[in-house]
């Protein structure tokens, strides 16, 4: 970094082709360390924001069944490549295989014991961050299979982020890169 008369260090801006270089060649495996669980979803614009975030993070995106969850995808996917999408048909059983196949399961939710997100360990191991409803969160049969609950502090009046901004702040902590 250079230092600019009277104005402190100049800033560098990384050309394109320099942060292509950066990033990994190859796509991650599935299931090898990250999935983003939004398995109640209510809003199809949040599920392509996410899925853009799953691709920054190297993340799956495990996604419901529903009839219009495919073309809230196709609409809200801007990447010029396949993203790792799994269907889901029922989100209980399918995080109890999870569980059964070692992942940890953590769930976006404000509950009693719940984890800071600034306290929230990166991901060591294989886990599913699990997004409930924006408006009722997890259900009640979910939440017995999560392993550690993290809570977004929020300062405002709103009791909860969008399922694409709440997802994002998680998958980026748990990718360890926050």
């Amino acid at each position: 970094m250079t230092a600019r008369a009277g104005k402190g260090p100049a800033i560098r801006v990384r050309p394109r082709r320099e942060l292509r270089r950066a990033r990994r060649w190859r796509t991650h495996s599935c299931w090898d360390h990250l999935v983003a669980a939004p398995l109640w979803p209510l809003h199809g614009a949040n599920l392509g924001t996410l899925l853009r975030t799953c691709d920054a993070v190297g993340a799956c995106l495990a996604v419901p069944r529903f009839s219009w969850v495919p073309a809230a995808l196709e609409r809200g996917n801007t990447l010029r490549h396949p993203s790792c999408v799994h269907w889901v048909g029922d989100p209980v059983g399918w995080l109890e295989r999870r569980r059964e196949e070692g992942s940890r399961v953590v769930g976006v939710e404000l509950a009693d014991e719940a984890v800071r997100l600034g306290d929230l360990p990166a991901a060591r191991e294989r886990t599913v961050a699990v997004l409930g409803h924006e408006q009722y969160g997890i259900p009640d049969e979910a939440l017995g299979l999560l392993d550690v609950a993290v809570e977004i502090p929020m300062v405002g009046t709103g009791h909860s982020l969008n399922v694409a901004v709440a997802g994002s702040l998680v998958l980026y902590r748990l990718a360890g890169l926050l």
